[in-house]
């Protein structure tokens, strides 16, 4: 609908994802969110998009400079601002923080939840929250929640949209992220306030909360695992790799990291427990305990079948390590790795064990991560094995894990160009 008709009214919930153009007709980004102005009393009134351009940077793009909002597409008149949105203290995100918030109705039928947002366009150009879509909340809800009756209502006719207060789901803010990866629903969950990333993160499967906890920064993850029942948090933690894991934890309050570790299970606390003896900066300390494994005598339709289990990373599927039994860390002697490239060039019922490079160079627990680094580049690898005086196989040291600890500590948070900057400063001492 295009923003010089009056009224031009535009449902929120299906404008996130929508696709920005610039007048040139190129698309320079993604609506992510709207900004809204929110008050106790008094009608809230939009003042920008949130737009997602090309790296994940998110930036405003103030409502005054669109020129309409139509299926599929929103044109805005010129370039947009690449500063990263910081959002203020006075404003809401209103697919982040007002969809799934309780809130009620003023008739005196009771509660109902918000599920989409009306915005119309005023005459004087300014956009306004007119209209909720909400769903009534029945007496004794719970898992009923969202059987109640749907209505559109204007925004007077319900109390506490405005509240700090206001109970709020996630359900709507997490139907957002399908399709993400990890780290770009990491990145999402940053940028809300702290309270609402809790709630939100509380709300993900254990298993996708486990992948965006591995690639969140140390105050958002902590925060989260402090905000968990100590049981939920525990069970996260045994979906991580072992790595990560051991870095969250080790970040973690003593009592608090004590009490997950107790109610983890046993074999996955004892890898976390190992992986805290080491240094932070050592390739012990860097290891996950849980690369590929095989014996010699599995064949090369095993190998590859393991390779594509969706739990190993593409740094670890790269590379088999072949030990003698047992299998499970610490091993027998590790024997050689197969570099799954040349494994793809054999016979499906090949023994992995008769191709063996016996000429990678292991590591120890102890070495520093400057060692590491040298090896990984100068034999262009992107794992390495970490082994015992007696070449016993105690992990593997993946190129991400290397990179995580290289770059800022800040480098989750920061722009682009700050990290380059940083990174070009260490390379030149």
């Amino acid at each position: 609908m295009s923003a010089r008709t009056s009224p031009a009214r535009v449902f929120v919930a299906r404008l996130a994802g929508t696709d920005v153009f610039d007048p040139l007709g190129d698309r320079v980004g993604r609506v992510r969110d709207v900004v809204a102005l929110v008050r106790p009393t008094g009608t809230p009134r939009a003042v920008g998009l949130v737009v997602e351009v090309p790296g994940k940077r998110r930036v405003f793009l103030p409502l005054s400079r669109v020129v309409s909002i139509e299926a599929g597409a929103v044109l805005s008149t010129g370039l947009l601002n690449v500063r990263r949105f910081e959002q203020r203290a006075t404003e809401t995100l209103v697919v982040a923080q007002l969809l799934d918030r309780e809130v009620e109705l003023v008739d005196g039928s009771g509660p109902a939840v918000v599920e989409d947002v009306a915005l119309e366009q005023q005459r004087n150009r300014d956009w306004v929250v007119t209209q909720l879509f909400v769903r009534r909340l029945p007496p004794g809800r719970g898992l009923r929640r969202r059987r109640g009756e749907t209505l559109l209502v204007d925004v007077a006719a319900v109390r506490g949209l405005g509240s700090e207060r206001a109970q709020q789901g996630a359900l709507a803010l997490i139907s957002t992220f399908e399709g993400l990866k990890p780290a770009d629903v990491a990145d999402q969950l940053h940028d809300l306030p702290a309270s609402r990333l809790v709630e939100v993160a509380a709300a993900l499967t254990d298993d996708v909360l486990a992948d965006v906890l591995e690639e969140l920064g140390e105050e958002d993850r902590v925060s989260i695992v402090s905000g968990l029942l100590a049981e939920r948090a525990a069970d996260v933690l045994d979906l991580m790799q072992p790595d990560d894991a051991a870095d969250l934890v080790s970040e973690l309050p003593t009592a608090r990291a004590t009490e997950l570790l107790d109610l983890m299970e046993p074999e996955e606390a004892d890898d976390v427990r190992r992986l805290l003896a080491y240094g932070e900066h050592t390739a012990g300390g860097l290891m996950t305990t849980e690369p590929i494994i095989l014996a010699p005598e599995a064949t090369v339709a095993m190998a590859l079948a393991t390779a594509r289990r969706i739990d190993v990373t593409p740094a670890l599927a790269t590379m088999i390590f072949v030990v003698r039994p047992p299998l499970e860390t610490p091993t027998g002697t590790l024997l050689g790795v197969v570099h799954l490239q040349h494994a793809l060039r054999e016979p499906p019922h090949a023994l992995i064990g008769s191709f063996l490079d016996r000429d990678i160079e292991p590591v120890l627990p102890e070495d520093a991560i400057g060692k590491v680094t040298r090896l990984l580049a100068t034999y262009n690898l992107t794992a390495l094995p970490v082994v015992d005086a007696d070449r016993r196989l105690l992990g593997a040291v993946s190129v991400d894990d290397v990179l995580d600890h290289l770059l800022p500590d800040d480098w989750r948070d920061a722009d682009a160009d700050r990290t380059d900057e940083a990174m070009t400063r260490s390379a030149h001492g």
